[in-house]
């Protein structure tokens, strides 16, 4: 069984979209964000199989409608392709703040075109996957046939859909042909997955071999052989739900992964990228994947103390990164851990009063790592929690063979 609560989050219009959370009972292996089709929903059912069969196999998946469709704000005759990939980034980053960063992306017919295109600005994903995806967001002119002339010359038109009836606005063709996501795709470094039905009726074959072709390695093709366009076939959906989940623990690693003897050794973070921009004074400004801090030195030492210093950060990124990993080796464990505190220390010594330093001589940079396992636990499972508090992946980073590369750029 897994646990589902409504999300709610804002675009850069504005808008509020409506999605849905879903949770495995245990430690998600990753975070998935799924895209529904065009003028599809949340709701729709075979959107609702896929994420489920996803969440069974141990991501927590968020999936959402876009704006102007089911229960999200704004009106659909306003919305573009542009607007359903800005909406894809609103969904990462609430997915980033209530789980964790997107390591999956999954999409839907247009909802795969789309996350084509956000990949390549989501350094967290890891991997993508489509499912009867166009490899372009022009094959909806196709959808569109006769209507496209009343769209351009009267500015909007009703458009029949799958049965329902949705105004498009000019604004939706117009931005069409303004995207390419075969060259977005190329720029994606991380692996690429195409599944597609070889009578898929709405959206040719061709499409799949031309994402294929422009995907960077690792890429793969899987047949969806008899499917039809909407997976209707609750065995398809189930299918095509349970081969991205096998296919995707291969190109993702679960942050702080205790459960190996080589646990935690890239921990998902090997291509982590961190900025600081300095415009005056000592306080400065950090970003990473969207999230911004200040850094900034106590008064006494000239700072404005508008955040904390650069050790202090040192100081956090064990210590989270160490209550993460027994975090996710209890769990796994099935294990009643009710709170996990970890405080680090950083202190500088002289070698000569460190007696379980390495070191003889000079000054040693001591970081001080301390543990508290709060729950029922028993002897032997506390030992064997505390057993691998030095095997998160910040710690084999300051432990590990590490090289550090300094450029000047123009």
């Amino acid at each position: 069984m897994s646990r589902s609560t409504t999300a709610t989050f804002t675009n850069n219009l504005g808008h509020e979209l409506s999605g849905r959370l879903e949770r495995p009972n245990g430690a998600p292996i990753g975070s998935a964000l799924f895209a529904h089709c065009f003028t599809c929903s949340k709701d729709l059912r075979v959107v609702r199989r896929l994420t489920r069969a996803l969440t069974e196999q141990g991501f927590a998946v968020l999936s959402f409608d876009f704006t102007g469709l089911g229960r999200s704000g704004g009106d659909f005759a306003d919305a573009t392709f542009s607007t359903d990939v800005s909406d894809l980034m609103a969904a990462a980053a609430y997915l980033s703040s209530e789980v964790a960063p997107p390591s999956l992306l999954v999409g839907h017919s247009l909802g795969g075109t789309a996350v084509l295109s956000a990949a390549p600005d989501l350094p967290s994903v890891r991997a993508v996957a489509t499912i009867a995806a166009p490899s372009s967001p022009a094959h909806v002119s196709n959808i569109l046939g006769r209507n496209l002339e009343a769209i351009r010359r009267d500015g909007s038109a009703p458009v029949q859909v799958a049965g329902r009836t949705f105004t498009i606005g000019r604004s939706f063709i117009e931005d069409l042909d303004q995207h390419d996501p075969l060259e977005r795709i190329a720029r994606f470094r991380g692996a690429t997955l195409i599944l597609h039905s070889p009578i898929d009726e709405q959206v040719g074959i061709d499409n799949a071999e031309e994402i294929f072709l422009a995907a960077r390695h690792p890429k793969s093709f899987v047949s969806l052989d008899t499917a039809n366009h909407l997976l209707s076939d609750v065995a398809d959906s189930d299918y095509a739900a349970t081969v991205i989940a096998a296919w995707a623990q291969r190109y993702i690693d679960a942050p702080g992964d205790a459960s190996g003897p080589d646990a935690g050794e890239s921990g998902g973070y090997d291509s982590a990228v961190g900025t600081a921009t300095n415009s005056g004074g000592l306080t400065t400004r950090l970003g990473s994947r969207g999230f911004e801090f200040l850094s900034d030195e106590p008064a006494d030492s000239g700072g404005a103390e508008k955040g904390p210093t650069p050790y202090d950060f040192l100081n956090l990124a064990l210590a989270s990164c160490t209550a993460m990993t027994l975090r996710m080796y209890a769990d796994r464990k099935k294990w009643p851990l009710d709170e996990v505190a970890v405080s680090v220390t950083h202190d500088r010594v002289h070698a000569q009063d460190c007696a379980e330093c390495e070191h003889a001589e000079g000054h040693v940079d001591v970081l001080d790592i301390a543990v508290r396992l709060t729950g029922d636990l028993d002897d032997a499972q506390r030992a064997a929690i505390f057993a691998i508090a030095d095997r998160c992946p910040v710690h084999r980073t300051l432990t590990g063979q590490l090289e550090l590369r300094t450029a000047l750029e123009a």
